[in-house]
Order: structure tokens, then C-alpha cells, then sequence
């Protein structure tokens, strides 16, 4: 069975989530800390490899009137630097407000946002990926 990993791609932290291997279901992986792990496609690649990914999902951030943002850009570029380095599909999702989402979230589950940005990440990677598996 092949899985989908969903990536929430920031300045300072990446989000990572990944599918059930039935595709079903989505679930918070990991957050690479950029500052950490400046090669963090190396480890993206990791993960696909050790987690058998065959896709990923990664969200744009577009403004709210959909159109492209200084971070949209970053995201594009980010995308394409991807594009060279893997050789599954890139699928690219809408992902406004998957942030807020995802602190939302952890506030419902009695966690502070402020202590838990590792989490925000990839509980935004989640909420991408599993808005991904729902509309297939």
C-alpha cells in the first residue's frame, strides 16, 4: 500500500502529515525545523522512501481573494526546487487558512498554539491532506 504525505511548506518550519495506507485517512507526522535541518529536502525524501509515499500534497497559500501572496511565490519556488528532486506527483492544494485551522484545533484539544508550533505545522499539513483524500 502507497501513501500520500501532505506538506505544509514555511519560512521557519515545514509540516508534514501522512495518509493511512489506504488513503482514507490523514495524520500529523512531523515538522521539520528549517533552521535545524537546512537540507530538509534530504529528509523529505527520507520520509517518502521510508513511509512508501507514491504522491504528495502540498498547500498554496493564496490570499483571499485567491491570487498569489509574497508567500505564494516562496511556496511556487519551493514546489519546483521539489519537482527536480522527487519523482512522484506533486498535487497543489488551496490551503487558506489551514493554518488557523490548525491552532483552532489545538486550542479544542487543550493545547497552546504559542507552546505547540511544531504542531500547528503539522496539524496543518493534516487538515491540507485530508481536504485532499476527501475530494477524491
Amino acid at each position: 500500500m502507497n501513501r500520500i504525505l501532505g506538506v505544509d511548506y514555511g519560512e521557519r518550519r515545514i509540516g508534514l502529515a501522512l495518509s493511512d495506507p489506504l488513503n482514507i485517512f490523514a495524520k500529523p507526522f512531523r515538522t521539520i525545523d528549517r533552521k535545524i535541518t537546512p537540507d530538509f529536502y534530504y529528509e523529505i525524501k527520507k520520509v517518502i522512501t521510508e513511509n512508501s509515499v507514491n504522491q504528495l500534497v502540498v498547500g498554496m497559500p493564496l490570499n483571499m481573494k485567491g491570487l498569489d501572496s509574497k508567500q505564494t511565490i516562496i511556496v511556487r519556488d519551493f514546489v519546483e526546487s521539489l519537482k527536480c528532486k522527487v519523482s512522484i506527483p506533486i498535487h497543489i492544494l488551496d490551503e487558506r487558512l489551514s493554518s488557523k485551522s490548525a491552532e483552532q484545533s489545538l486550542i479544542f484539544q487543550n493545547e497552546s498554539p504559542s507552546r505547540n508550533k511544531a504542531n500547528i505545522d503539522s496539524t496543518a499539513a493534516c487538515l491540507i491532506l485530508q481536504e485532499f483524500l476527501d475530494s477524491k
